[in-house]
């Protein structure tokens, strides 16, 4: 019987362990510098289908359902405001046996422990990796020693480990972004802060497209205008107000407001009843989202034109316009 030393008890060392486990020509040691294994909720892991595949050799098709959930797209907000830029549509990838997967790390790392809890060892820090003839020889900080036929580093990218064996030839490469994603508890203080600073901040961000001055000096005096926005109450009439923006609506219609956001249809019967038209022929929705604005707007009556900003998908079901300043020419 081969023995395999596993360094990290992390997900891709469980996960590895979890495999060679299944396989009785394999013994197998999983060691990690930590006290403990960390069971917090942590951040959200979000899986691939490819990734299920995997996991699913394991049993993880037969994890609860209440534990995982399968989202069917993805949406992207623009950081200048909270309007949506696009969605992807992953559920195209799904199969019924594999399908894309969000649940919390914890959950993750329960499910691949639950079988290896007697071949997990805490606070066991490596300090020297030795290759003796055919065998590979852990030295652990403890004093400790242990022998192996193979070797699996798997402790993450600073892996104290992996310079052991390369003696520190190889270094993390970076790339200047981040991306987290995270899980707050419903009862924490943390929530309230983030949502103060949302609401402090946010107005602050008053990015307007080009020649939008321009466009509303030429549309005022020929049409009243009113705005149907997807945000707080708050922040849009202090965004609209610091922006120069007020002096050309008469109403501002908001979902926090009405209770509902774009595309439902009772924002647009709210904007329409206080819009003082006579007909819904009379109302145009301008808008640079085809879902909330364009779509919203034509199943409930609105004429729309899209402003296509944002390179989506070209269609048929209205004008479509990529400068603000194409208005002065159709309106």
């Amino acid at each position: 019987m081969k023995k395999i030393g596993i360094i990290g008890a992390g997900i891709s060392g469980l996960y590895i362990a979890n495999l060679f486990k299944k396989n009785p020509k394999y013994q197998v040691s999983i060691f990690d510098k930590k006290n403990s294994l960390n069971l917090d909720e942590g951040y959200g892991v979000q899986l691939s289908t490819n990734s299920v595949k995997l996991l699913n050799e394991i049993g993880f098709n037969k994890l609860e359902k209440n534990e995982k959930f399968n989202p069917e797209k993805i949406n992207f907000y623009s950081k200048k405001d909270e309007d949506k830029i696009c969605e992807l549509d992953i559920s195209e990838f799904n199969s019924n046996d594999c399908k894309y997967t969000t649940l919390k790390r914890s959950t993750l790392i329960n499910f691949l422990k639950k079988d290896l809890e007697d071949l997990i060892k805490t606070n066991y820090s490596v300090s020297k990796i030795d290759q003796e003839q055919e065998k590979i020889k852990l030295t652990f900080e403890n004093k400790e020693t242990y022998e192996c036929d193979y070797l699996i580093i798997s402790d993450g990218v600073f892996s104290k480990s992996r310079n052991l064996v390369s003696n520190k030839q190889i270094q993390p490469k970076y790339n200047d972004t981040l991306a987290i994603r995270g899980m707050i508890p419903a009862n924490s203080n943390i929530i309230d802060k983030i949502s103060e600073n949302y609401i402090k901040h946010l107005p602050d961000n008053n990015y307007l497209l080009p020649n939008t001055f321009r466009v509303l000096d030429y549309l005022f005096p020929k049409y009243t205008l009113h705005i149907i926005t997807n945000g707080f109450k708050e922040v849009q009439n202090s965004k609209i107000i610091n922006s120069g923006l007020k002096k050309y609506f008469k109403c501002i219609i908001d979902s926090e407001t009405v209770g509902v956001k774009k595309p439902h249809s009772k924002i647009f019967n709210t904007a329409f009843n206080r819009s003082g038209a006579k007909k819904l022929e009379e109302c145009i929705i301008i808008g640079d989202n085809f879902e909330a604005d364009v779509l919203g707007g034509l199943n409930n009556g609105f004429n729309a034109i899209h402003l296509n900003t944002n390179k989506q998908p070209i269609h048929k079901r209205c004008i479509i316009i990529e400068d603000l300043i194409t208005l002065t020419e159709i309106l």
